[in-house]
């Protein structure tokens, strides 16, 4: 008996990506934030493995490209939560994060209204995700572990990442009034 066609090597990473988060919060609750840190770099390379699985063996699914980025928000969220109730990350980087989050899912759900199927990833939403990812996960290992040097070059990192992040935001924006424009005689789902 073959194999669903949503039960591919990408797609299991990516679930175990989900399974690693509980571990992640389980380590920020003992008061281990450096392993939480450590942990949380670990989950961040499982996003860069399933991509790559998915083109190297030509494995890229719809459940994939659905599956991935959830569970991408999800650790991101979780992490960011857990990072400003212990003060592992400043307020003001961890709300950035959370608005720019609401800003987005804002977004989408406008352009479904508009009948707007998807938008292309941008090489730049890319570069802010990996640094923020960096950023967040570097604060935790450098607030666990009493690196201040990593706490700074982090900071620096994450400030650089949330103005990258904020910045493709606004042409997510525009490539969604965009392509809202085009599919206006479309009627909205529902």
């Amino acid at each position: 008996m073959a194999a669903p066609s949503w039960l591919t090597i990408p797609n299991v990473v990516s679930v175990a990506r989900l399974m690693l988060i509980p571990l992640f919060l389980w380590l920020v609750a003992i008061d281990e934030i450096g392993w939480a840190g450590v942990m949380l770099g670990v989950i961040g390379l499982t996003d860069w493995i399933d991509g790559y699985l998915a083109r190297k063996l030509d494995q890229v699914s719809e459940v994939g490209k659905f599956l991935d980025p959830l569970a991408d928000r999800i650790a991101v969220a979780v992490a960011v939560i857990a990072g400003l109730i212990t003060n592992v990350l400043p307020a003001w980087f961890g709300w950035g994060i959370i608005l720019r989050e609401l800003l987005i899912v804002a977004g989408f759900f406008y352009g479904w209204t508009q009948g707007v199927k998807r938008l292309d990833v941008r090489m730049m939403g890319k570069w802010a995700t990996f640094l923020l990812y960096v950023a967040i996960t570097g604060l935790y290992i450098a607030d666990g572990f009493e690196i201040d040097w990593l706490n700074a070059l982090m900071l620096l990192t994450g400030v650089v990442g949330l103005v990258l992040y904020y910045a493709v935001g606004v042409a997510y924006l525009g490539d969604l009034r965009e392509e809202a424009r085009r599919n206006k005689h479309v009627d909205p789902p529902g």
